[in-house]
């Protein structure tokens, strides 16, 4: 028997555009159907119609991805890059690379002044930020595991650019907040400038229809090649980008051996390096896994601290050692071994916190931002595929390809600009991510699905910058030691910890007991509106599957 549990529906009904009936979805419970959860019904929506057109997981991801390009700017795109992990129905697992590159005119110190000092102003905003886009390239490169033409996939896409649809509350307001820089980095004006965004008003984009149509009839060269690349071009020379056609023509993909690792009996699928996320997991959840999770309480101040030291130590390591294993040594295996965790936990101490500066030098940090989005999706033939993309920060570098109409990702500030300094995220990296031409920076996105005996268990991921990692850790321990259901494990209060800075940011509802006990220990907290916005699916007992888009948004579940 199909349940369908409704959480949450804001509809709206306009006169002047096709897509004006948004239902937000927050869970489904669904046997023999595939599901789709993203960050945006509409989007949802996409995905779903390819799943009932015969499409398997990997079409409506592709479909997914392409219509939150449309609907979901911010961090949706064609103008940015990704990961995706896969699991095929016959035990496959495969993983796809669609990171943004560095250019070929980009350099080690290309964001110093004169005197050393890093302006993270030129990385974070403008054209000289942007990095080889790989979105489209990807979407390609998953098409080999989908059943439907590219042109079908695209469609959904293109009809929401062509006709419009209506932007929501929060959409709005983020479009109204970020007018300034829009204003600032446009020499053109874009579709989304305007004195004011309402909930409701219709966004129309006629030039990213047309530049989805170019990719719909000559593939990825419609992107890389021809018009839309001299548009992209064109741009970078409104300002001092330095990307090149030949930069945007020799992007590849990179199919990766997934990480893979066993946590309490279930098999966890998830991204290898160039991502830090996977090997930060497989960090977190094995020296966590040195004391009695599935004893305690969730969220209360044993376990908190548990998890808090994991992740400090995860961290540091991160800064350390993590970066493009096609220009350094990779040193997963070192650093997911059961002698060098054991060896890190030694330093726990259940009365105190752990110093930060006991595991690397204290620099001062800067405030986080938490841009990216996330689709997990299984279809009804056990298809499994989580993926993450994104722009970087809220609407990349606030640069619109002018005649092309999509924005471009700021990822280069993702790179170390200069070894110490942090980044937009508050994360500090060394010699192992620092800029070099055609390198891929170092990542914090997880896109992650669980097995149980061989089948998919939980397909997780979010967005959320450095967030991301310590998400799908409490989310994967939320369920397995827990024992949350998919709802709970998703909306509870969320905590956060990267090693520097020290405090440990909750988010508003996180219980103040724990808080206190933990202070007595010598933990520092910030208090924090929102931690990332997860999409999960848990297969349930019966042979269903629970899919539950997170409350902190739009996001929204969509069935077949």
């Amino acid at each position: 028997m199909k349940k369908f549990v409704l959480l949450f529906a804001l509809s709206a009904n306009f006169v002047f555009a096709q897509f004006t009936d948004i239902k937000v979805i927050k869970e489904i419970h669904s046997k023999d159907r595939g599901l789709v959860v993203s960050a945006h019904p509409l989007a949802s929506e996409a995905g779903a119609k390819v799943l009932k057109m015969g499409g398997n997981a990997f079409d409506a991801v592709i479909a997914t991805q392409y219509a939150l390009a449309v609907v979901y700017p911010q961090a949706g795109n064609i103008g940015g890059g990704g990961f995706l992990v896969g699991v095929k129905n016959n035990g496959e697992k495969f993983t796809i690379d669609f990171r943004e590159t560095a250019p070929e005119k980009a350099s080690r110190d290309m964001y110093l002044d004169k005197k050393g000092h890093a302006n993270t102003d030129l990385s974070q905003n403008g054209r000289l930020a942007v990095g080889i886009p790989g979105s489209v390239a990807g979407f390609f490169a998953t098409l080999k595991y989908a059943k439907l033409p590219m042109e079908k996939l695209i469609q959904p896409a293109i009809d929401l650019a062509e006709m419009g649809f209506p932007v929501t509350d929060r959409e709005a307001n983020l479009l109204n907040d970020q007018m300034e820089f829009f204003d600032r980095h446009n020499i053109n004006k874009t579709v989304f400038q305007k004195e004011k965004w309402k909930a409701g008003d219709i966004l129309v984009q006629k030039d990213l229809a047309e530049t989805l149509k170019r990719i719909q009839k000559n593939g990825a060269k419609g992107f890389y090649e021809g018009k839309t690349a001299d548009l992209i071009i064109a741009e970078m020379k409104r300002g001092n980008g330095i990307l090149t056609l030949n930069d945007l023509k020799n992007y590849k993909v990179a199919e990766r051996k997934p990480m893979v690792f066993d946590y309490k009996g279930n098999e966890i699928v998830s991204m290898p390096l160039p991502s830090s996320g996977g090997i930060l997991l497989a960090q977190m959840l094995k020296m966590a896994s040195f004391e009695n999770l599935d004893k305690l309480q969730q969220n209360s101040a044993e376990a908190v601290q548990i998890m808090v030291e994991a992740e400090r130590r995860a961290f540091a390591d991160r800064a350390e050692f993590m970066g493009d294993p096609d220009f350094t040594q990779d040193q997963t295996s070192m650093l997911i071994s059961d002698e060098y965790l054991k060896n890190r936990w030694k330093s726990f101490q259940k009365n105190e916190a752990t110093p930060s500066s006991e595991v690397g030098k204290i620099i001062s940090q800067p405030k986080e931002s938490k841009e990216t989005t996330h689709i997990s999706i299984i279809d009804k033939e056990g298809n499994a595929v989580a993926v993450t993309t994104t722009l970087n920060g809220l609407y990349g570098s606030k640069v619109v390809v002018s005649g092309a109409g999509f924005f471009l990702n700021n990822e280069m500030d993702d790179f170390s600009i200069k070894p110490g300094v942090p980044n937009m995220f508050g994360a500090v990296g060394g010699e192992a991510n620092s800029i070099k031409p055609g390198k891929r920076m170092l990542s914090s996105m997880t896109p992650t699905i669980v097995l149980k005996s061989g089948k998919p268990f939980i397909i997780v991921g979010t967005p959320g910058g450095t967030t991301i990692p310590t998400s799908v850790f409490q989310s994967i321990v939320n369920v397995v030691d827990f024992k949350l259901n998919p709802n709970l494990a998703v909306n509870l209060p969320k905590f956060h910890h990267q090693w520097l800075p020290e405090s440990v940011l909750v988010e508003r509802g996180f219980p103040e007991t724990a808080i206190k006990e933990l202070e007595k220990k010598g933990y520092q907290f910030e208090r924090v509106s929102q931690i990332g916005r997860t999409e999960m699916i848990v297969m349930d007992e019966d042979g269903g599957a629970i899919a539950v888009a997170d409350g902190r948004g739009d996001d929204s579940v969509a069935v077949e």
